[in-house]
């Protein structure tokens, strides 16, 4: 494991309090870096809405979004478990489940997972969301992988909570719902881009993402435009003109 990556992920979740805080971001960057720190090959998060239910606001490729959003579908799967129980939620082996969330079985194993792990996002007896970590290995997750999973989603957790209201529970049910409206609109962005390039949904997705960062843009608002037609899809792939840190 990278230990200087991961002290730079932990300062990184850590880094709520600013302005103009980009929770889809902020999301998307913890799936990544789970991916890429840990031993596992996809990562997908839901959050809960206003109304209690999970929504799905990450995930690292496209394979794990299409598994996150089949689970919230038919209310099966690990991730809805960890989020219900408040606790880890851990299968080695989705060969062996005898029963177990079978509709979710079969569709990851059709998309080439065999074994997962959910992490809910916890702090005390608050639950708001759940993380998944799925593999295409059978067998248990590295005991230290495991720490450093659920230590991230903790620190992410807090940041969250105590992001610009710390003592208003309603600013963050609020910020939780703006997150999941920009995730509908880079939903829709993503699938313009990729019919326009020809491309796979991934491939637009580090399209958008790259041209917000590149010139400090926020995800949302890159995706905003491109619907509204103001950020022609050539342009997403051109070189980087940063400009300053002042971000629309």
């Amino acid at each position: 494991m990278d230990v200087e990556r991961l002290v730079e992920t932990f300062v990184e979740l850590a880094d709520t309090l600013v302005d103009d805080f980009d929770v889809i971001d902020f999301l998307h960057m913890l799936v990544d870096r789970c991916v890429e720190l840990l031993d596992v090959d996809a990562a997908g998060l839901l959050l809960a809405d206003q109304r209690g239910r999970l929504q799905l606001i990450a995930s690292s490729n496209e394979q794990a979004r299409l598994l996150e959003l089949f689970q919230l579908q038919s209310d099966d799967g690990p991730c809805m478990d960890a989020f219900a129980t408040g606790t880890r939620v851990s299968h080695p082996d989705l060969a062996e489940t005898d029963g177990r969330w079978p509709r979710f079985t079969a569709a990851a194993t059709e998309a080439g997972f065999v074994a997962v792990d959910a992490v809910p996002m916890r702090l005390r007896n608050e639950v708001i969301g759940a993380l998944n970590l799925f593999r295409n290995r059978s067998g248990e997750l590295d005991a230290t992988a495991l720490r450093t999973a659920t230590a991230l989603v903790d620190v992410a957790t807090i940041g969250l909570l105590q992001q610009r209201s710390i003592h208003h529970h309603q600013v963050l049910t609020e910020q939780l719902q703006a997150a999941l409206t920009s995730r509908v609109i880079v939903e829709q962005a993503k699938g313009l881009v990729a019919e326009r390039l020809q491309a796979d949904m991934d491939t637009a997705f580090t399209a958008l993402r790259g041209y917000a960062r590149g010139h400090n843009l926020k995800l949302s608002h890159v995706a905003r435009d491109v619907i509204a037609g103001d950020i022609d899809t050539p342009q997403l792939l051109s070189a980087p003109t940063r400009t300053g840190q002042l971000r629309r």
